[in-house]
């Protein structure tokens, strides 16, 4: 088994240099090898991809433009290609159509240095597998050349699904969106020090995996990190349960209890949804902040311990603190570190990774044999503004994969919801209905469902998306008839 460090190309679409193992033994096996086709127009970008490609273990094939590749298929098989979007003469989507009706289709992969979610779509309504954007990593090209050899029943000894889609998760993450990255960077630098972090994300965004990763990568990494949601605990328990307490302090204390703090002492504690814990309690949380002792219900002496915070929310502590109901002195000792999570409408590069991650994930959880998902399935999923994140999309890849009755998941295994919606504020504008009663309507009744929706039904949070009262709400969820 040989090592070799691929150079790195000084061209603006260049692949960042990596460590590429390569089988001998397998150099060799050109009968046994996968053609892979690149078309670019660029030369340097031909000759570095080409170099990845062919170092581990595939047959890589060039071609400069759309004619020059169709020529070559007359002569050549080819497996997989690689192309560029903006080529002259024929540019990639129409490449990719030709390739769909080529006596052998060919698996195409597009590549763009001018990425977006509309190109994203026109590719995969053209019969791209998949959509990549430069500059890409070499991890990213072979995770999308293995998914696209498998798509096709291939199987590679050299780079299993496992180990390729495992280079794609950071601390239980799936993610290779810019965004993203710069998250992962954030934590990098503040894992290792002592100051408390404040964690800013919408439900279903992964905050807890978030604040884990912290964790893995601090000097308290031995000792425990333990989670509490602020939000799901009682108020008249949620004091006992972080500071633990004395025997008969209370009626039902019938032994002593040691609370989350002293569990979490020289770890790290999650304090999840702090904008839920009580006022009277949020004095008592500055208190160990700033001074790293507490006192347990009912006890004489006051405790020491050795804990990290970090806190998150979903909530809008500033707005919090100005209505009163969140204390400023307890907001900026928690906000020495911010770190907000972008939702997953942010992270629309990621949403094919993930759907990938979760089908692959439940093939082993299920025992199914489901391999990804049908064109149409695709826009549908990519067009969903995903109110409830990371967390929705999981949960819809599973019902869908458990209701699939074939090896790809169909528009028909997707929650009725999911069904193409109209754009409600477009049809109107090109209707000849000009009525602006009857738009404020349709647009309000919209509205008020998103809101409720990424609210997951709680109005009073709804009401405050929307800008309006909570009486007013519930006067137009009558109104409408909205469930």
């Amino acid at each position: 088994m040989t090592t070799f460090k691929l150079p790195a190309w000084t061209c603006r679409n260049r692949i960042e240099p990596a460590l590429v193992v390569v089988h001998k033994s397998r150099m060799w096996e050109n009968a046994q090898m996968k053609s892979i086709l690149i078309v670019d127009d660029e030369e340097s970008l031909r000759v570095s991809l080409s170099a990845l490609i062919s170092r581990n273990g595939y047959h890589a094939l060039t071609a400069a433009n759309g004619k020059e590749a169709l020529a070559l298929l007359q002569q050549e098989t080819v497996d997989v290609a690689f192309v560029d979007v903006r080529m002259p003469e024929m540019d990639g989507i129409e490449l990719t159509r030709a390739l769909g009706k080529a006596r052998s289709p060919v698996t195409v992969i597009l590549m763009s240095a001018y990425g977006s979610l509309d190109d994203a779509r026109e590719a995969m309504d053209a019969g791209a597998f998949d959509y990549i954007t430069k500059p890409f990593k070499s991890d990213e090209v072979i995770l999308a050349l293995t998914k696209a050899l498998q798509r096709e029943g291939t199987r590679t000894d050299q780079s299993p699904r496992d180990s390729v889609v495992a280079k794609t998760i950071h601390s239980g993450i799936v993610y290779a969106s810019s965004s993203m990255k710069q998250v992962f960077s954030l934590i990098e630098k503040i894992a290792r020090v002592e100051s408390t972090v404040l964690i800013i994300g919408e439900s279903g965004t992964g905050k807890e995996l978030v604040a884990r990763a912290i964790h893995d990568q601090s000097n308290r990494s031995m000792a425990p990190m333990v989670p509490i949601n602020c939000g799901a605990i009682p108020e008249n328990l949620i004091e006992s349960e972080l500071f633990g307490h004395k025997k008969g302090a209370f009626t039902d204390a019938r032994a002593d209890k040691a609370g989350l703090f002293l569990e979490a002492d020289k770890g790290t504690l999650l304090l999840d949804e702090i904008g839920e814990l009580p006022l009277l309690l949020q004095v008592k949380l500055l208190r160990v902040l700033q001074e790293g002792t507490f006192r347990p219900l009912g006890a004489q002496q006051d405790m020491r311990v050795d804990v990290r915070v970090i806190a998150a929310t979903h909530q809008n502590l500033e707005e919090k603190v100005k209505k009163g109901e969140f204390r400023e002195d307890l907001y900026y000792r928690l906000n020495v570190l911010p770190v907000r999570l972008p939702p997953l409408r942010e992270r629309e590069e990621d949403v094919l990774l993930l759907i990938d991650y979760f089908i692959h994930r439940n093939n082993q959880r299920f025992s199914s044999k489901v391999t990804g998902i049908t064109n149409e399935a695709r826009k549908m999923l990519l067009a969903h503004s995903w109110p409830g994140n990371v967390r929705e999309l999981e949960n819809v890849i599973e019902r869908a994969q458990v209701l699939a009755d074939g090896t790809r998941i169909t528009k028909d295994d997707l929650p009725s919801n999911f069904q193409q919606k109209e754009n409600v504020v477009r049809t109107t504008l090109d209707s000849d209905d000009l009525s602006i009663k009857k738009a404020v309507r349709m647009v309000e009744e919209e509205l008020i469902r998103k809101a409720l929706q990424k609210t997951g039904g709680n109005r009073t949070n709804a009401a405050r998306l929307l800008e309006i009262s909570h009486r007013a709400l519930l006067y137009k969820i009558k109104e409408y008839g909205i469930s």
